[in-house]
């Protein structure tokens, strides 16, 4: 009886406990996707991820601490515990990888095919079979890549989208996969892109944590629904994400 009541305190989640008392959350993520989240000039973070985190750590009466990292890295770093939460549109299926626990959807995103306006004979997938695309590795974008193994002639994996593009200008590829989102950005920045086809995949957009961190996770969510209920995620979305026709 001994063994198994301490066997039982040892496994007990203190996830929030722990996150509470030091009155903050870590928050991992990638300063290098506008508009979900990038760095200013004078070296702030901004971005829809950003404003949510501080809404969702508002709700929950502590702070948003925000750590740049490696896209790469963040799960493992959150796992060495360098971050309580990542926030960075990672995908449900990516984060389903990873063993970890995840949040309800914050975001649906779909993956679109992005050319230059000259590219008169790309007007979707189905012109892609002996073309080079471009797509940034280990993102949902990846994935929806992958799911069409026959449709391009070669796929070209970049350690981040902005190469992609850059490659894309230059006509060193004929096509880049990415985040519909980020695509805007792109083509705010520079009008020499487009979107073309169909989207090829929409991917629901969670938070991660640690595995096991089941508290800290029904806190997340329950913010989240605070959020979407009295406004505030809506106002965030139109501020970063909303299409302005």
């Amino acid at each position: 009886m001994i063994l198994c009541f301490f066997i039982f305190c040892t496994a007990a989640d203190d996830s929030w406990k722990k996150i509470s008392e030091k009155g903050k959350m870590e928050i991992g993520f990638c300063a290098q996707y506008p508009p979900f989240e990038s760095k200013t000039k004078s070296g702030n973070f901004e971005g829809f991820d950003v404003d949510l985190g501080k809404a969702l750590a508002e709700k929950l009466n502590i702070t948003a601490d925000f750590k740049d990292g490696e896209w790469q890295g963040l799960v493992a770093g959150m796992n060495k515990g360098d971050y309580d939460i990542l926030i960075t549109c990672m995908s449900k299926s990516n984060a389903r990888k990873k063993n970890a626990n995840f949040s309800d959807t914050y975001f649906s995103l779909s993956e679109v095919i992005i050319v230059r306006k000259d590219s008169k004979n790309i007007k979707g997938i189905e012109d892609l079979k002996e073309k080079t695309i471009g797509v940034q590795m280990s993102t949902s974008s990846e994935i929806a890549v992958n799911s069409f193994p026959e449709a391009f002639g070669e796929v070209k994996k970049y350690n981040y989208t902005t190469e992609a593009f850059m490659d894309l200008k230059y006509k060193r590829i004929d096509a880049v996969v990415c985040g519909y989102a980020y695509a805007v950005m792109q083509i705010k920045k520079d009008s020499s892109f487009i979107v073309t086809g169909k989207p090829l995949h929409s991917s629901e957009i969670v938070m991660v944590m640690p595995k096991g961190h089941d508290e800290f996770t029904q806190k997340i969510n329950s913010a989240l629904k605070e959020i979407k209920n009295d406004g505030t995620y809506k106002k965030i979305f139109d501020k970063w994400l909303a299409i302005k026709h």
